[in-house]
């Protein structure tokens, strides 16, 4: 049998080490999805929703480096973007293949025709579409090539009319090559670099995810610098654990003990970040940032000094040229101050709440304490992600993935979808917003489907609480935030999933053991406080102007009790707004 241009197509993608390709069949995917099923090395992923391929492609590349979705003419492959411009945000190696009307229709407002060239130009870093077979695979390679080492989606626009027709051999070569060079500073730029940081007595190195691979060389560093390490969100799991100088993370989901690091030392050290929040970086100190992107140095702060290199070989390379200090004033100071924001984290937990009202830091430090050493957590944007961001901990193999850069709703159960597929044997934990679950609730079908064992937590507050939140701090009522759920527990049992709601916080220990002990998939409800709020390490006086504003008007609408619940939920918050 001849080989034709999606057999051509499959093969490339086994060969780059694509395993799966999330996806819905349907008219001009429906080649590739037979060619799929001829060479039996690479699986089809039927999802309910495209949006779910991205977003579940886009956890699978973050966790192993290269990974697939597709979406068929028009309306399939519009449902990805939302999933890819997270999946480009988040630097995930993304191939989407968007498969669109016949070639000799383009141009004549045929039945479900786009114009993917425009459709995914921004949220891509390759974005091609291919006309004729000869193209096919070269443009492939290119995409593939473009994935891996730009970091980013590469969209690849397949016409249903080719994908049927013989294959044409390339004349230039189809192997995706990966590369693992040496990136660092020039030998002055170092110099420089080493000058600065032996010329300052107080010194806060501050992380993202870009310096996750240099745990023990920033250790170092910070042995001799004598420097307290604050992290972003994302760069947490990989740089908080064994590691005597943290003292925490920053932003809007961080703690004062960062922020307070970060604004008091002479010199700030971003190490492989683009953290977003410029409002959160001081703004007296001096800035050095090491970026592998060199297009991000000084778009978040003004830089002393800014320099293009991989974390860990630049830290190789500059630890040697570094003076060992003596002082620990300015470090033991900072770790004092961290140790008391964390026994004040736990005035959080102690409390847990009462029935239908369970506090969600009590839930989340529970599950901190059973969850696997090496699991992987999901977490929606909102609560879901302040909650995980304080009372997860990292463990060094742990993992923790959301819409950290996108801010996407309903990101956690698909992303928890691709979590368990590539990577088996770990314990995948999701925990999903009762309005983000709400949102891609069909996508539980696939989860029950293909038999993976994800623990799905729903934090149940019945509210918008992030939007909640922000209309409080903004002083305007808390409009349309309230949400009328269903039964989630009773829902999943109907599709074939066990359910369990958690209504009394008595029960939530042995509840979540249980649900961790269970093989398959599980769905845990738990009925938490709708009135819990998430303070900022750094609350500013227009913010709590906003709130004040907010309960009075409240007051005045006849809204009572709903102030009183507010203040008897977070009297824990009194001292910090004071």
């Amino acid at each position: 049998m001849n080989k034709n241009i999606s057999d051509q197509l499959v093969e490339t993608l086994v060969k780059a080490g694509i395993q799966r390709i999330y996806a819905i069949t349907g008219d001009s995917l429906n080649h590739v999805n037979a060619a799929v099923h001829r060479n039996g090395k690479i699986k089809w992923i039927h999802v309910r929703h495209e949006e779910t391929a991205a977003f579940a492609a886009s956890a699978e590349a973050q966790l192993n480096g290269l990974a697939c979705c597709a979406g068929s003419s028009g309306p399939g492959h519009v449902h990805m973007i939302n999933g890819l411009y997270d999946a480009h945000r988040s630097s995930a190696s993304v191939l989407a293949i968007a498969s669109t009307l016949p070639t000799n229709e383009f141009g004549t407002s045929f039945f479900q025709e786009t114009n993917t060239i425009k459709l995914f130009d921004d949220c891509s870093c390759y974005n091609q579409i291919a006309t004729t077979p000869a193209q096919l695979p070269r443009m492939l390679q290119a995409a593939l090539q473009h994935a891996v080492h730009k970091k980013g989606v590469a969209v690849l626009g397949l016409p249903g009319d080719i994908t049927n027709l013989p294959a044409v051999e390339a004349e230039t070569t189809t192997i995706l090559f990966r590369n693992r060079p040496v990136v660092r500073p020039s030998e002055n730029e170092l110099l420089q670099l080493a000058t600065l940081l032996n010329s300052h007595k107080k010194v806060t190195i501050f992380c993202g995810l870009g310096a996750a691979e240099a745990h023990t060389e920033l250790i170092q560093l910070a042995e001799k610098l004598k420097a307290p390490v604050a992290y972003s969100y994302k760069g947490k799991m990989a740089i908080q654990y064994d590691n005597p100088y943290e003292v925490g993370l920053t932003g809007l989901l961080g703690i004062p003990s960062a922020y307070h690091s970060m604004h008091e030392c002479e010199l700030l050290v971003l190490l492989g970040t683009d953290f977003p929040y410029t409002p959160f970086m001081p703004v007296e100190n001096k800035i050095v940032q090491i970026d592998i992107k060199p297009e991000t140095l000084g778009r978040r702060a003004k830089l002393e000094l800014g320099l293009c290199g991989d974390v860990k070989d630049t830290l190789q390379a500059l630890i040697p040229m570094i003076e060992m200090k003596k002082d620990t004033t300015f470090l033991d100071l900072q770790l004092k101050f961290y140790k008391e924001v964390k026994k004040n984290l736990l005035i959080y937990v102690k409390d847990p709440g009462k029935p239908n009202a369970i506090h969600p830091e009590f839930v989340v430090s529970i599950i901190n304490d059973l969850a696997a050493k090496d699991a992987i957590f999901t977490v929606d944007t909102g609560m879901c992600c302040v909650w995980a961001a304080r009372y997860i901990d990292g463990t060094g193999e742990r993992k923790m993935l959301g819409s950290f850069n996108h801010g996407s709703m309903a990101n956690a159960m698909p992303q928890a979808i691709g979590a368990a597929l590539a990577c088996p044997d770990k314990q995948v934990i999701a925990f999903c917003g009762d309005g983000g679950l709400s949102m891609m609730l069909g996508d539980m079908m696939t989860i029950i489907q293909y038999k993976l064992p994800v623990k799905i937590i729903v934090f149940n507050n019945r509210t918008l609480g992030m939007v909640k939140l922000e209309m409080e701090v903004a002083g305007i009522p808390d409009l349309e935030t309230e949400m009328m759920n269903p039964d989630f527990a009773k829902i999943a049992e109907a599709m074939g999933m066990p359910g369990i709601t958690i209504n009394d916080p008595g029960e939530v220990k042995s509840e979540l053991e249980k649900a961790f002990l269970q093989e398959g998939p599980i769905l845990v409800t738990i009925q938490t406080d709708p009135n819990a709020l998430a303070m900022p390490p750094k609350m500013e006086f227009d913010q709590m102007k906003g709130l004040t504003l907010y309960m009075g008007k409240m007051m005045l609408s006849g809204r009572m009790d709903e102030v009183f619940n507010i203040i008897s939920s977070n009297y824990k918050h009194l001292g910090e707004l004071l």
